[in-house]
């Protein structure tokens, strides 16, 4: 009798575990693992990535609510790339058997040392190695790739650099998307309207650590006449040394604007209803600061 209801109940257990419904290929395996941070709290923004011993990514993705991750590959040796914001990246190599679950447990992710801020002063952007660049959707297809060719700024880092400030200038004539007749249209009133708005400035005075590398600052976009908040979502780089020994500081931004917000409502369509141009543009900065003095 208690033989048999120990045996139920493992029978029951097996029929209930969440891998006994996991259907595998016969020639396939299940890899799993936990990401924790230093005080054992799950990783949930980490991603995982499990290449082959050729290095070509097999599968890859996100954690659960719980920092963990469940995959079925088939029977061979891996490689696996654990990282997150703010983390130093783990690597593992392991082999998965046919009908196994490989568990590798408990990874704990490192914090990773942040990078060294800018020294409080003025730092100029500089043109030669910074982009001002955008996307825009085309008649709900292709993507059209432009920037601003000309634009100067200059960056007030204060300690602490949370209350530093900067200001930027864009010579709204200069946007390039290499096609000239395209070029003319958008500086016409239909769009920018150069004429009337030769310049777009943007004015920050709130830079918020977000954590990590991960920084968001946030300001006053003026834009064919209209001036509108914007966040920019920035991850700063760190400082490094240019040709002549200059001190240089270095970061990427991204930020999504609405046409209709600044009023630039151009709405020709197509004769299926869609618009020319989609109504948001996405900005991408990669900017390179240089100390003056």
């Amino acid at each position: 009798m208690i033989g048999r209801g120990r045996g139920s109940r493992t029978n029951r257990e097996q029929r209930t575990s969440p891998l006994a419904a996991l259907e595998t290929p016969p020639s396939a395996g299940v890899l799993s693992c936990r990401v924790l941070d230093p005080v054992n709290e799950p990783v949930r923004h980490a991603e995982f990535a499990v290449s082959d011993a050729m290095g070509r990514t097999v599968v890859s993705g996100g954690m659960d609510p719980f920092g963990s991750f469940v995959t079925t590959l088939p029977a061979g040796e891996y490689r696996l790339a654990v990282q997150a914001e703010g983390y130093t990246p783990y690597r593992t190599t392991t082999t998965v058997g046919e009908n196994t679950l490989v568990s590798l447990g408990d990874v704990t992710l490192q914090v990773a040392q942040l990078p060294e801020l800018p020294a409080p002063g003025d730092w100029e952007i500089e043109p030669a190695h910074t982009s001002i660049g955008f996307t825009a959707r085309h008649i709900g297809l292709a993507r059209i790739h432009g920037r601003f060719n000309s634009f100067a700024g200059v960056v007030r880092i204060t300690d602490p650099v949370e209350r530093s400030a900067m200001h930027v200038v864009i010579d709204a004539a200069s946007i390039d998307t290499g096609v000239r007749m395209r070029d003319d249209h958008l500086r016409s009133a239909d769009f920018l309207d150069v004429a009337a708005f030769p310049t777009l400035e943007f004015y920050s005075e709130r830079f918020v650590h977000k954590g990590g590398t991960r920084w968001s600052v946030t300001g006053a976009l003026s834009l064919h006449g209209v001036t509108r908040t914007v966040a920019l979502d920035t991850e700063y780089l760190g400082l490094g040394n240019g040709m002549e020994g200059e001190v240089r500081a270095a970061c990427r931004a991204t930020t999504e604007l609405h046409r209709d917000d600044f009023t630039v409502s151009w709405q020709t369509m197509l004769a299926r209803g869609i618009a020319v141009v989609g109504p948001s543009i996405r900005i991408d900065l990669d900017v390179q600061l240089v100390r003056k003095g």
